[in-house]
């Protein structure tokens, strides 16, 4: 199956209507997906000063902040705001210096819901945006619904290992024999946009395949809670403590390899979509 289908893919136009982003010039530092002590992040940080603007018109349902009499206990969000926007879907702007919009009912596209700042868990100036879908009951990917940030570079892909079922972990940049059996594959990954030396970010996709045959997929894509926990879509749905149990490296799939010489690829893509920008390694292996 196409694993496409098992998502309703959001696109730059969302219910009618077409989002960007709240600060043009603030750099991603961190974002959707990326492992945060070993558990990942739902939504993007930023690093900047000015204006945070609304992605969309939206009516304001929540607002808070450090300076509110009922914030009696620091609250990782800092100030913040959250705007419904009509079919399900909610942004919400947090960590900001100071929010706008206590006194508003609606705002309009890329009118000021605060500015960037230093509030919550954040230690340098800038804001957090995350997006959930009241609908599906899921933290969605900014990247999936907002047009795609400037990015020319493809991920880096720093190592891939196997784990066995007797949970000894193989290198693959040392190892080219393995037994026969049921592996799970982790990798290390990270991402850059323009800049080399910048802020390392998370990857949107991890494919591997075995002999050109798809064999296991890790979408950072959303995050859905179900029965109280978070989890992730890999080949079907799984926790996320399981996928980030060797952060900030992730368990990409879980795989048998067959006796005999068997070529296994990672491919590892970023938001763009583009073949450019995605970055592939693929290693010989003989299972004996």
């Amino acid at each position: 199956m196409n694993k496409w289908l098992l998502f309703p893919l959001f696109f730059v136009s969302v219910g009618g209507f077409t989002v960007d982003w709240p600060l043009k010039s603030a750099v991603m530092i961190n974002n959707f997906g990326k492992s945060d002590r070993g558990l990942p992040m739902l939504g993007d940080t930023f690093q900047g000063d000015g204006i945070v603007g609304a992605i969309e018109d939206g009516e304001l349902v929540f607002t808070g902040g450090v300076n509110m009499p009922a914030a009696r206990f620091t609250s990782p969000l800092g100030n913040m705001a959250a705007l419904d926007h009509g079919d399900g879907l909610v942004s919400i702007y947090s960590r900001m210096g100071a929010s706008y919009t206590e006194r508003q009912k609606q705002v309009k596209a890329a009118g000021p819901v605060g500015s960037a700042g230093i509030s919550g868990w954040s230690s340098t100036s800038g804001f957090y945006l995350s997006i959930f879908d009241k609908k599906e009951r899921r933290w969605v990917n900014p990247s999936l619904i907002i047009p795609v940030l400037p990015d020319t570079r493809p991920p880096f892909i720093h190592s891939v290992r196997l784990k066995n079922n007797a949970g000894e972990i193989i290198d693959l940049a040392t190892v080219r024999t393995i037994r026969q059996g049921s592996y799970t594959i982790i990798v290390h990954t990270e991402d850059t946009r323009l800049n080399p030396a910048g802020p390392l970010l998370m990857p949107m996709r991890i494919i591997c395949s075995i002999d050109g045959a798809e064999a296991g997929y890790l979408a950072f894509e959303t995050f859905s809670a179900r029965d109280g926990v978070l989890m992730l879509f890999r080949n079907g749905f799984v926790p996320v403590s399981e996928v980030y149990s060797y952060a900030p490296a992730v368990e990409a799939g879980e795989v048998f390899f067959n006796r005999g010489r068997v070529t296994l690829e990672i491919i590892v893509q970023d938001s763009t979509e583009s073949r450019a920008n995605s970055r592939s390694a693929v290693y010989s292996l003989f299972v004996e």
